[in-house]
Parts: structure tokens; C-alpha cells; sequence
């Protein structure tokens, strides 16, 4: 069955009264679906588009949180430690101090 051309049927007009109008309708409803199932199809790529950039944007601030809290709980536990280092070095230099005076009074530097 061949469909007749677009300009015969609006000469003629009789495309209404016959079976040409079910034909036209079926060929434009089809072009609808198709237009929207093209337009689904274009939504679902994009939704899976973003969802993959949001993933790899999350994941991102996930390890920048994540090392960050690691930093704070380095520096919580190293604080202690490097009051008592700092405690010990200021004691080593002032031993080294009092040792370098005693040295350099009782002469032994020049001998």
C-alpha cells in the first residue's frame, strides 16, 4: 500500500472521509512517540551524565574530608609529644649552656 502525497490530499480533501485520515493519524502519533522516546532517551543520558559528575565530585570532597579529620587527629595526637620534646630540647640547652660556661671558665677550651 502506497500513501499518497501530502499535496493530493490537501487538493482533494477527501483524506478525511476515507481511510487516508487513520493512516496520518498512525504515521503522526508514531512520529510523536518517536519524538519523545528520542527526547527520554536524551534525558536518561544526561541524567547518567550528572550522575557520574556528582559521584566523582563527592568522592573528591569525601578525600579532602576524610584528610583533613586525619590532619586534626595527627595534630591532636602530636601536640602532647612536641610539648615534652620542646620541654627536653629547652633542658638540653640549658645544660649545654651551663656545660659551655664551666668549659669555657675553668680554661679547658685552651688547653
Amino acid at each position: 500500500m502506497s500513501l499518497p502525497s501530502l499535496s493530493s490530499l490537501v487538493r482533494g480533501r477527501d483524506w478525511i472521509q476515507g481511510r487516508n485520515w487513520k493512516i496520518w493519524t498512525g504515521i503522526a502519533v508514531t512520529a510523536l512517540a518517536a519524538v519523545q522516546l528520542y527526547f527520554v532517551r536524551e534525558l536518561l543520558a544526561a541524567l547518567f551524565i550528572f550522575t557520574i559528575v556528582f559521584a566523582v565530585v563527592a568522592t573528591v570532597f569525601l578525600m579532602l574530608w576524610l584528610v583533613d579529620r586525619a590532619g586534626q587527629r595527627t595534630l591532636a595526637w602530636a601536640e602532647p609529644q612536641t610539648r615534652e620534646l620542646a620541654r627536653l630540647a629547652r633542658r638540653g640547652v640549658a645544660i649545654a649552656e651551663e656545660l659551655g660556661k664551666k668549659w669555657t671558665h675553668t680554661g679547658a677550651a685552651h688547653s
